[in-house]
């Protein structure tokens, strides 16, 4: 069983074929982000732009890659939300075409929920991958972390799972984002905190933790702490202008703020977690998005696990359209309700 999967929610174009829910084939990604870079942040209208250019070519080479054509393809998966209207929607047109065009099932996605499965990829064909040696077990906590989502969750199994807690305003990625505009450092937000925070002291700052109830989330107030710290720091209140602050901060300063948040976000994440683990004693922990690439982040669950944790590749970290494919799998594995291609939509606040 071979299922193609498409991935357009943010600003990567992505198509993969996954064999029975844990092989991948094929992986293409184009993303556009050298074209936001310059403007800190994704552009939704730049982002549809590329979106269109790229969204052929990315299928086409998808299916190179897997070796095969559009009769070894037995069903087509598509991100439906959550994202940018703009960017979901140019998927979903294509992945309806094919569906009507090619006589395939066609499966809508959850952008969040399908994160989690690239946890079970275990094999794949092209080179350069690092899998995972098994599947995760049942129950399973998931910790869901990227530029838009924070979110802790418990699977008892395939699409049976309860929401324990989420961010109640700014995702832990999004945070990042804005931390390094703060200390003028580029976007995406969270590799460039992460590299300036090594050669920072991550215990240079005392910056607050939020209380909030039992599994959310909260770092608007971290955010603003750090605002206010380099503030303080240059001498001036907080009046001052937040994009004239690295023209005044010094790089060791920078790197210290940058440690001591990037310390403090992610022992956020981690406390949640672990209090989580300790009430629910699943069979296997994973992390999934773009912030389970954070080197921190994998450190300090692993220190403070007692379980160990096997990471999917940093390749599928990120937004790809092989967690797309491989959620897909599993829909037509567990006989789930194909979409009806002719009135999919999307859906850009779309929940778990």
């Amino acid at each position: 069983m071979r299922v193609l999967g498409i991935e357009t929610s943010c600003d990567e174009t992505a198509a993969a074929v996954v064999e029975n829910g844990c092989r991948l084939l094929g992986n293409a990604v184009t993303s556009s982000i050298d074209l936001h870079i310059r403007y800190g942040g994704v552009v939704p209208e730049i982002a549809a732009r590329s979106h269109i250019e790229a969204i052929v070519p990315v299928i086409e080479q998808a299916l190179r890659d897997a070796g095969t054509d559009w009769n070894g393809i037995d069903a087509v998966a598509v991100t439906r939300g959550a994202g940018l209207g703009g960017s979901l929607l140019i998927g979903v047109l294509a992945a309806r075409t094919i569906a009507i065009a090619k006589h395939k099932p066609l499966y809508g996605i959850n952008h969040v929920e399908a994160h989690t499965y690239a946890n079970f990829l275990t094999d794949a064909s092209p080179p350069g991958y690092t899998m995972r040696a098994q599947q995760p077990g049942f129950p399973m906590l998931a910790l869901i972390v990227s530029g838009g989502h924070s979110q802790l969750v418990l699977f008892r199994d395939h699409f049976d799972y309860t929401l324990l807690g989420r961010t109640s305003d700014d995702a832990v990625g999004e945070a990042f984002d804005k931390v390094a505009k703060i200390l003028g450092l580029p976007y995406p937000g969270g590799p460039s905190v992460g590299k300036k925070a090594l050669d920072g002291d991550p215990f240079k700052y005392n910056l607050p933790k939020a209380h909030t109830s039992k599994y959310d989330f909260s770092f608007s107030g971290l955010k603003t702490a750090v605002l206010r710290l380099a503030q303080a720091e240059i001498g001036e209140d907080f009046t001052f202008p937040s994009k004239d602050l690295p023209q005044r901060l010094s790089e060791r300063q920078k790197a210290d703020i940058a440690a001591s948040f990037q310390r403090v976000a992610i022992e956020t994440l981690v406390d949640k977690t672990v209090s989580a683990y300790e009430e629910f004693r699943p069979k296997s922990v994973i992390i999934a998005g773009g912030v389970a690439a954070s080197p921190e982040l994998r450190r300090q669950l692993s220190e403070r696990l007692p379980h160990s944790i096997s990471y999917p590749d940093l390749k599928l970290c990120t937004d790809n359209g092989a967690m797309v494919a491989t959620l897909g799998c599993f829909k037509m594995l567990r006989n789930q309700p194909a979409s009806d291609p002719s009135t999919l939509d999307i859906n850009p606040s779309l929940s778990m």
